[in-house]
Order: C-alpha cells, then sequence, then structure tokens
C-alpha cells in the first residue's frame, strides 16, 4: 500500500478525521461541536511532532512523507475547516467570504513555504526547529475557540469580532516574523486553555 502507516502519523490521521466530522456538524447547525472538534484537532496536532521523532530509524522517506501529510492534514484542518465554521457562524457575506478566502490562501502559502524551508532545514541539520516562522496555522485552533467563550462577555457584535480575528490570524500567517517555539511549560499552558475552551463547549452544550 502507498503511504507511511506506522504510530508516528496516527495522530495526524485522527486529527485529520476529527476535522471532518467537525465540518459536517457545523454544515448541520452543530456549531458548539464543530468548535469542540477544531480544538480537539488542535490537541492532537501539538504532540504529533513529538510523538513521530520518539521512532529514532525513521527514513528519509518516512520523514519527508511526514512533513508533506502534515502540512496537507493542516490545510484541512486549520484551514479549510474553521473557514467552513466561521462561514456557519456568520461570515456569510461578500467582506467575509473575501475574508475567508485570504484566510485559507494564506495559511496554504505558509504551509507550502514551511514545506519548503523545513526540507532545506533538514538537508542541512538535524537539530529541531527552534522559531517558526510566521504564525503556525494550528492557532486558529486556539484563537476561535477562545472567541467563543469570550462571546458573552464581548462589547461588539460577534460577527465583527469573528471577521477581525479572522483576517489578523490570516495576515499573520505570511507575515514574515520569528516565533519561538513553545517550551513543556507554554505547551502545557495552551493545553490548559484548549481544554478550557473544550470543557465551556461541553457545558454550554449539554448543560
Amino acid at each position: 500500500m502507498l503511504g507511511v502507516y506506522d504510530y508516528t502519523v496516527i495522530l495526524t490521521y485522527i486529527s485529520l478525521w476529527i476535522s471532518i466530522g467537525g465540518m459536517m456538524l457545523s454544515l448541520n447547525g452543530h456549531l458548539d461541536l464543530a468548535v469542540l472538534c477544531l480544538a480537539l484537532s488542535g490537541l492532537c496536532d501539538m504532540f504529533d511532532g513529538k510523538i513521530a521523532r520518539t521512532k529514532k530509524d525513521r527514513t528519509e522517506i518516512e520523514k519527508r512523507f511526514g512533513i508533506q501529510i502534515d502540512s496537507l492534514c493542516d490545510i484541512v484542518c486549520f484551514g479549510v475547516g474553521p473557514a467552513i465554521i466561521c462561514y456557519c457562524m456568520g461570515m456569510n457575506g461578500i467582506v467575509g467570504v473575501l475574508i475567508l478566502m485570504f484566510y485559507v490562501l494564506a495559511g496554504l502559502i505558509r504551509l507550502a513555504w514551511f514545506n519548503v524551508t523545513e526540507e532545506c532545514r533538514q538537508d542541512e541539520t538535524t537539530e529541531n526547529r527552534k522559531c517558526y516562522q510566521g504564525l503556525p496555522i494550528t492557532s486558529m485552533s486556539i484563537a476561535l475557540p477562545i472567541l467563543v467563550v469570550l462571546r458573552p462577555f464581548l462589547h461588539c457584535d460577534f460577527r465583527i469580532a469573528l471577521h477581525a480575528m479572522v483576517l489578523l490570524v490570516g495576515l499573520l500567517f505570511v507575515m514574515d516574523f520569528k516565533l519561538k517555539k513553545p517550551g513543556n511549560k507554554t505547551l502545557s499552558a495552551l493545553v490548559g486553555v484548549v481544554a478550557v475552551a473544550v470543557v465551556w463547549t461541553l457545558r454550554r452544550r449539554f448543560m
């Protein structure tokens, strides 16, 4: 069979399945559950790279496949997925659709650039990447759930805040700046934030 099926990519595949479920839920009006799926997909993405690096005997083909499959899943999970959710949340006017189109394109450009630079970097060194170039596309799995949690406390129309957030995140995807990769403490804090968003979403849904 074509492809790689060992444990190094399983979490990436699970993230994709969850995201597809979230898109289907959003199209059927279950927006809270769709945001929950986005957050869970983001949690999977936080750890898939760490899990993949535990396999010390990966071949070059396996490493390059991992880079490609991760980015291909990311554009679905954190590019197209959030765009569909946001469209169903009210970004369905001309301005909103244009912002969403830009958002997905910016995410695609960022991922393609990452793939090219990461392959070149791995040809030169075996060290782990210490900084991101531009905002990681997975950031939307944190930004959107947080915005949904803060919705009751916003002093402006939620749709305005949603438009502004998606536009800003899309711009940060393609801006050339260095962002230090999170360490274990920062990663734990991010997991906590996403966990709070997940619990809040479940509470609103089932209570």
